[in-house]
């Protein structure tokens, strides 16, 4: 059995302006990380001698190519990115951008706002549009009632409100 998996789906190119933002300050970031810490300490640990054995150049070494696929990628992301900066026409559906309050089945109450993939944030209740939760919400108003497939089994949600102002 190979190793090969196939290409993963690419994610909605969408991304709130705060979003955006806070990729080009990543990028920033790295960019002054990869100067300032990594390269120096990169170079003083293969001045040292045997790079085979040297366990900071390798480690060094390691860390500089995580920060360069990291830098690769954000700035391949940006050339694609299109930033929503308003709310939708309807804001009485659900959109890119709304913020969102649903009870399952159990009563059990959510609130999220659908971002993009690269601003998701669980801690935050932010999901993103490309979630099956996200996806069978699209369009929909409040009310509705839909049945999203989990990796638990079939779940049913039904959409309590839709803000696109903070709840």
């Amino acid at each position: 059995m190979g190793r090969w998996r196939p290409p993963p789906e690419s994610s909605s190119p969408y991304i709130t302006a705060d979003g955006a933002m806070a990729l080009k300050a990543e990028l920033a970031e790295l960019w002054r990380l990869r100067r300032t810490d990594v390269v120096p300490a990169l170079s003083a640990a293969a001045a040292e001698g045997d790079r085979s054995e040297n366990a900071e150049y390798i480690y060094r070494k390691k860390q500089l190519a995580g920060i360069d696929r990291k830098i690769h990628y954000i700035s391949k992301r940006l050339e694609v990115i299109k930033i929503v900066d308003r709310a939708p026409a309807r804001q009485d559906r659900v959109f890119f951008g709304a913020f969102i309050r649903v009870e399952d089945e159990h009563g059990g109450r959510q609130q999220y706002r659908i971002v993009g993939a690269d601003e998701t944030d669980a801690a935050r209740g932010y999901i993103s549009i490309d979630s099956p939760l996200a996806r069978a919400l699209l369009g929909q108003d409040a009310g509705a009632s839909v049945t999203v497939e989990l990796p638990a089994g079939p779940a049913v949600f039904e959409l309590i409100e839709v803000r696109y102002t903070s709840l």
